[in-house]
């Protein structure tokens, strides 16, 4: 659910009423951002907490004790003298023992540098005033320059919490940790950029209200219900045949990754159907576990019998009939992308082909794509993709920095993994192999498709800060890679 600034500060007063305290919470919330920052760091560096005057300063300092005590070195730096702080703010700033409080930058060299976003809370609105805008340009300075990670607690400082409007200056995070709820502002179009990776602490005894926004934000634990262990005694048939209809002269790649990545994803038996002239270079191409079906035509595959189909991965334009054929006539869950939703959008077919096919279908276009299927005319990404669903009754996952996924009568789903070394060939055809062996193990679309989103957006945050992978160097395959990774970290509740 996400909650406006009002909204949060009501839950909030109701959870003190019910008996939290201002200092439990406060424990709760810098203990979440010092784990999220223990997910996203390889090793230990200096950390620079930037400290307003409020409780936000508070969660941060909760934060810094715990970074401290795991071997961090703490720097603080201080917007107003300490005396000016909130009484609980200024109890845990002395409570640091051994930090050093800096006037002036500090000169970190040679090691992870570490900024925590503590200026400004949600209460606060407009454009931030000296000596804030100085500290909010000091942090983008040192991000820019000496490559520091930025993690903002609860919302970037300089962001309107409901509205998201951006103010001058506003800290660039790199990591959102926002507590409670998500923030209604986090997820306005604009605000991406700002906000980065998102990530939510739940509070003890805070509560949605009735009247809060009912989408979700896709979290592990909120997750981890459609990813059950198991059962022992089960085989490749109970996790699904799933087809792909993917590669052509040229763009054979595509269809090894889509289907690589069905494999890794829990795929029980994968089926990778070429045409003639790519049958032989597929067989050779493609990994042991991946079977090639020789075709002659797209409209064998509707004989075959299947669990799920994957449509679209580098197939190319040569053959668009067919492949609307395939779209609009294969009785069994379909995930659509790339030229497959390029074929249904030549000559308008789109919105009218995609009301009647004869299964349910999952869409995984990127803002192009989505583009030529139905121009967003100036409207917010999130009510581009209610409104098509509305007319259509598909799943839709709407790519970008932000994954929009969006089902007729159901909230909409943010998702929250990924980072920008993502913006490389190959992503899209991960997705759709991962979203097809979620749904050929029976998961409902909207399901695979939060979850698919997820797990590919955490599997290339794992490759980055956990492997060997830099945003420049990581590639889809190093994402399929990594999948096993992001499974277990579904299922270890990460943030």
């Amino acid at each position: 659910m996400l909650l406006t600034a009002q909204q949060m500060k009501s839950a909030e007063e109701k959870a003190f009423a019910a008996g939290a305290t201002p200092e439990g919470l406060m424990e709760v919330a810098g203990e979440g951002v010092f784990r999220c920052v223990r997910q996203f760091s390889r090793q230990c560096g200096t950390a620079v907490v930037y400290c307003g005057k409020g409780h936000n300063a508070g969660d941060a300092l909760v934060a810094a004790r715990h970074l401290q005590a795991s071997g961090w070195r703490i720097v603080i730096r201080l917007a107003f003298p300490a005396g000016e702080l909130a009484p609980l703010t200024k109890q845990h700033l002395e409570s640091l023992q051994g930090c050093e409080i800096l006037s002036l930058p500090p000169d970190v060299r040679g090691e992870p540098l570490l900024l925590i976003d503590g200026l400004l809370g949600i209460g606060v609105t407009g454009s931030p005033r000296e000596p804030l805008a100085g500290l909010i340009r000091e942090m983008n300075h040192l991000r820019h320059e000496s490559g520091a990670f930025i993690v903002a607690i609860d919302l970037p400082s300089g962001l309107e919490a409901t509205t998201g409007e951006i103010f001058d200056p506003c800290v660039r995070a790199d990591l959102t940790v926002t507590l409670g709820f998500g923030k209604t502002g986090l997820f306005d179009d604009g605000a991406t950029g700002h906000v980065g990776r998102l990530a939510v602490v739940p509070l003890p005894r805070v509560e949605a209200p009735v009247d809060g926004d009912a989408s979700s934000v896709a979290t592990a634990p909120g997750l981890r219900a459609l990813m059950p262990l198991r059962d022992f005694d089960t085989h490749k048939g109970t996790y699904g045949r799933i087809g792909i209809v993917a590669g052509s002269p040229g763009y054979l790649g595509a269809a090894r990754l889509c289907s690589s990545a069905a494999v890794l994803a829990g795929g029980g038996l994968v089926t990778l159907y070429a045409l003639p002239e790519t049958y032989d270079k597929l067989s050779l191409l493609v990994i042991p576990e991946v079977m090639v079906k020789r075709v002659d035509s797209y409209a064998e595959v509707l004989r075959e019998r299947h669990d799920v189909l994957a449509i679209g991965p580098g197939l190319g334009r040569e053959h668009d009939q067919e492949v609307r054929d395939l779209v609009e006539k294969a009785p069994v869950p379909c995930v659509v992308d790339a030229d497959a939703l390029n074929a249904v959008s030549e000559g308008n077919h789109g919105a009218a082909l995609f009301s009647h096919c004869a299964g349910p279908r999952l869409l995984t276009p990127h803002p192009g794509e989505m583009e030529r299927l139905d121009p967003q005319r100036g409207r917010f990404r999130r009510f581009w993709a209610e409104e098509f669903v509305a007319v259509t009754a598909v799943t839709l996952l709407l790519k970008g920095a932000r994954t929009i996924v969006a089902a007729k009568d159901q909230p909409v789903s943010y998702n929250t993994t990924g980072n920008p070394g993502m913006g490389s060939g190959g992503m899209g055809d991960v997705l759709t192999g991962v979203c097809a062996a979620l749904m050929g193990e029976g998961r409902l679309p909207r399901h695979a498709a939060v979850l698919g989103a997820w797990l590919c957006g955490r599997a290339a945050e794992i490759a980055i800060f956990n492997g060997t992978e830099s945003q420049e160097s990581l590639s889809a395959t190093a994402v399929i890679a990594f999948l096993g990774r992001a499974f277990e970290s579904l299922r270890n509740g990460d943030y």
